[in-house]
């Protein structure tokens, strides 16, 4: 059995990893598969794309597109590049550009598309994601679930077929990886920074970052907020920045930028905040498996349980509305949704039983 894997963005890299190691680990123990990576490119530079294969132990992509452009033009050279290939199915992961290019790769080639983190629902169709998410579930063979919900709003759109609840592929990595990052990252020793003395926070979302109305807003609430701010910079949130003087950050104002970080040091700044301030859907998830609360920079959140257990917060991007969510108390209650750590092995177990 021949897979083709789709991926672009930070974290696919991480759901990669747990699921292509289920693959190389049936593979070596005699089972018919074997896996190639196609990388579009989505993410490019050494700290959002590079790093994460070294640290995870990826295998460099068989194939690395360059591609940083829109879905179509990622599909056109995604095509132009399979065009002798004969996999026996595509798999892509989440809802980025790079997923919805390989599903529609996946559909003009007529090859049984895997999806991983499908049936995600934000009820926001302004979101690119959300967009991506739907057509590429659309397109689906097999639908691999992280949670409940997941599989309900499959069923509420008259999607059945394929549909499996799995646990959550990035709950694998984090049990696997969190280990040794502790032993690896010295992030908190290179920013001098105490375990629970500060708060994280990551913008990257487009309809956030390439807004400087929005970044103002939020940019105040963390100004008036009292606490020490660790902002790593995403390339899109740097850029609007540059191009706008009243988002220019004082020293002052104890927010400290910083360059993105690998995923060990994510880790272990997840796992040491005081809070974490994300427009993430991942990270909102990570923010869960370190047992840090989280407020999302959002109106909606894909993983509602993470709100319905008092571990997340909604407040968007209004000053008032972060400032207050910052004073309130969580009521954590444990989630069980994600699995116990097996996710990728369930899925790559589900595509060999079928064969």
């Amino acid at each position: 059995m021949n897979i083709i894997t789709i991926i672009g963005a930070r974290p696919q890299f991480i759901k990669a990893a747990a699921v292509s190691k289920a693959i190389s680990d049936a593979a070596a123990a005699g089972m018919p598969i074997q896996e190639r990576v196609l990388h579009t490119g989505q993410h490019y530079d050494y700290n959002m794309s590079d790093i994460f294969f070294r640290e995870l132990g990826l295998a460099d992509p068989a194939w690395h597109l360059g591609c940083k452009g829109t879905v179509e033009e990622m599909k056109c050279q995604i095509l132009k590049t399979l065009e002798d290939e004969t996999p026996d199915y595509i798999l892509v992961y989440g809802d980025t550009n790079s997923t919805l290019a390989g599903a529609l790769v996946a559909e003009q080639m007529q090859v049984p598309l895997i999806h991983i983190e499908a049936g995600l629902r934000s009820g926001d169709m302004t979101m690119p994601e959300e967009r991506n998410r739907i057509l590429t579930d659309r397109l689906s063979h097999w639908l691999f679930c992280p949670t409940e919900a997941a599989v309900r709003n499959l069923l509420r759109e008259g999607i059945t077929s394929g549909v499996r609840l799995v646990g959550d592929v990035m709950y694998d990595a984090a049990l696997r990886f969190t280990p040794v990052a502790e032993q690896k990252s010295t992030i908190l020793q290179d920013l001098g920074l105490s375990p629970k003395s500060f708060v994280l926070c990551t913008i990257h979302r487009a309809a956030t970052a390439d807004s400087p109305q929005r970044l103002l807003s939020i940019f105040n609430a963390l100004r008036q907020s009292g606490r020490t701010i660790i902002l790593p910079l995403h390339p899109r949130t740097k850029r609007t920045i540059e191009q706008h003087p009243e988002l220019q950050l004082d020293k002052a104002d104890d927010i400290r930028t910083i360059d993105p970080v690998s995923y060990f040091d994510m880790l272990m700044l997840e796992h040491s905040a005081q809070l974490i301030l994300t427009d993430s859907g991942g990270i909102q998830k990570e923010a869960y498996f370190s047992h840090t609360p989280c407020i999302t920079l959002r109106d909606e959140t894909e993983w509602v349980e993470t709100v319905e257990a008092g571990w997340n917060k909604l407040a968007g991007t209004d000053t008032d509305r972060i400032l207050q969510a910052l004073k309130e108390p969580f009521s954590m209650q444990p989630i069980n949704e994600y699995g116990d750590g097996n996710s990728a092995q369930i899925i790559v177990d589900t595509i060999l039983n079928e064969n």
